[in-house]
């Protein structure tokens, strides 16, 4: 997706400043309120969220702060998730329910490219589509995305991991999402972590067609070798198996990016019963509670920390004042989605880039 990539090196730069300015304005409009705003006093405005699955706390703190921007709305909140991450039918349900239900707007978490055509179906019965975290593909599919920068989450770890190995020889481990689908979360966060490193890669759209082995630039440079990419599915049992392969191919390994921090937890494992936990720079995106906790603990490296909270409670917000005023939200400047920010979450800082520590992380993780 081009917004996700466009303008890396400015977007990593303004990051922090534009996130917050995009949110005070957001938050601004949406509270202004109308004389015409009693239907959402009467919970009349419909809105269903559908998350990816309540199997990852990432979403279930989502449905959290969409409950809670609920209450103080007004809004009628339908709440929906798929039975595991890639469940797309059960999404394609919901999303069939909320315009039976005569929604207003839908908020979603996209589980894969088979949800697209129901989402346009939404769209020309009139409700307002919301994708948080993950834009579906097209982007068009939905009216606005809420979103990290998943892309520059993933160049923050990658610089971070290229500071770290100060010279050495990188031989990496990726444990991806999926490897039978596209998603743009999944291959954003691996190509931002590869070009982080300062390895060139292929098809942005691609994870494992860049070069296996070659040099890295980021840091003080040095050479590396990709050991390979493993699907996870996102989860802890997932990322041990993944793990566990890639050991078995290489068990030199001393740079594993995951997918998220569920994933990097179970890497985590399987490199401890290899006696190998450390040997491995673990990094990952999320910035949850227990993540953070697990960076504090040595068992994460760093993380890039996200807000899953505060988009649920933006998009809610969004669609409130869609209802009452016709104002549609805006995308941050210069991207095709609003961006609402990463921090790079670590106990062992690199001299020039910018990042917090795990105890400030814990003060606000996940937005609450």
């Amino acid at each position: 997706m081009s917004g996700f990539k466009a303008s890396h090196s400015r977007t990593t730069r303004l990051l922090a400043a534009g996130a917050i300015l995009g949110l005070a304005s957001l938050g601004l409009s949406a509270c202004s309120g109308s004389a015409s705003g009693g239907d959402a006093a009467n919970g009349d405005i419909g809105v269903s969220l559908i998350v990816k699955t309540t199997t990852n706390p990432f979403f279930v703190a989502m449905q959290d702060g969409a409950s809670k921007a609920s209450e103080t709305s007004g809004v009628d909140l339908k709440l929906a998730a798929g039975k595991s991450d890639g469940d797309e039918a059960t999404q394609i349900q919901a999303i069939e329910n909320a315009i039976s239900n005569g929604d207003q707007g839908i908020l979603i978490t996209p589980n894969g490219p088979s949800v697209v055509d129901a989402l346009k179906k939404a769209q020309d019965a009139g409700l307002y589509v919301i994708a948080l975290d993950t834009p579906p593909d097209p982007a068009d599919a939905a009216d606005i995305t809420f979103a990290t920068d998943n892309f520059a989450a993933g160049e923050q770890i990658g610089q971070w991991t290229a500071g770290q190995l100060d010279g050495k020889k990188a031989v990496i481990a990726l444990v991806d999402l999926f490897d039978d689908k596209l998603v743009s979360v999944d291959y954003s966060r691996d190509q931002g972590f590869l070009t982080g490193m300062g390895i060139d890669t292929a098809d942005e759209k691609v994870n494992g067609d860049e070069a296996k082995s070659g040099k890295y630039t980021g840091g003080k440079g040095g050479e590396y070798e990709i050991v390979g990419n493993q699907a996870s599915q996102g989860a802890e049992d997932g990322g041990r198996t993944a793990m566990e392969t890639l050991l078995a191919a290489n068990p030199d390994i001393n740079v594993v990016y995951t997918i998220n921090e569920p994933a990097a937890a179970g890497a985590y494992e399987a490199l401890k019963s290899a006696g190998k936990e450390k040997d491995a720079l673990v990094v990952s995106i999320d910035g949850g509670c227990s993540g953070v906790a697990n960076v504090k603990d040595g068992i994460i490296d760093a993380t890039a920390q996200q807000y899953p909270v505060k988009m649920a409670e933006l998009g809610v917000e969004a669609i409130v004042e869609l209802a009452k005023t016709g104002e549609k939200p805006q995308a941050s400047e210069g991207l095709d989605f609003f961006n609402t920010g990463s921090k790079l979450v670590t106990e062992t800082p690199v001299s020039g880039q910018e990042s917090i520590d795990a105890d400030e992380a814990s003060k606000i993780c996940w937005g609450e």
